[in-house]
Order: C-alpha cells, then sequence, then structure tokens
C-alpha cells in the first residue's frame, strides 16, 4: 500500500513538472492558450505560478523567475510529504 501511494504522489509531482515545462516552452513561442490542451496546462500551472508571481513580480527586463521558484518549492513539498507518510 505504502509503494502504491509514494507511486501516485510520484506520478501527480512527475505530471506538474512535466506541466511547468510545456509552460515555459509556451512562453517563448506563439501559441494559441484556449487550445483545450493547453488550457489543461495552464489551468494545472496557474494556481502555482500566480502566488508566486504576486510575492516576486517578474523582473524588470521581463524575465519571469516564477517556474524556477515553483520547481523547487514543489520539490520541497514532495520531499516534506513523502517524509510525513513513510
Amino acid at each position: 500500500m505504502n509503494y502504491l501511494l509514494f507511486q501516485i504522489i510520484n506520478i501527480i509531482f512527475q505530471l506538474l513538472y512535466l506541466c511547468l515545462i510545456i509552460r515555459v516552452v509556451l512562453s517563448w513561442i506563439p501559441h494559441d492558450p484556449y487550445q483545450p490542451i493547453l488550457r489543461l496546462v495552464y489551468s494545472a500551472t496557474e494556481p502555482i505560478l500566480k502566488p508566486i508571481r504576486e510575492i516576486i513580480p517578474p523582473l524588470g527586463i521581463g524575465i519571469d523567475i516564477s517556474p524556477i521558484i515553483a520547481f523547487i518549492a514543489l520539490g520541497l513539498i514532495k520531499k516534506i510529504l513523502v517524509w510525513a507518510l513513510f
């Protein structure tokens, strides 16, 4: 049972990491944010990125470091969650 729970947690975090990477790549290319798959990416990542952007807005030269902070935060949350459950 513990192994299954660990696998579920791992898959969820891997999907979040993947969505964040896709979101970063999308910020470099023109795209339609209303395309159904992209809306899924946006809806999965925006609740993570928005609070970070409210605390640390994009830098003056237009660079948004919120995805980097999100990766670090998700990694910490995953470690804490795994430690607490196992």
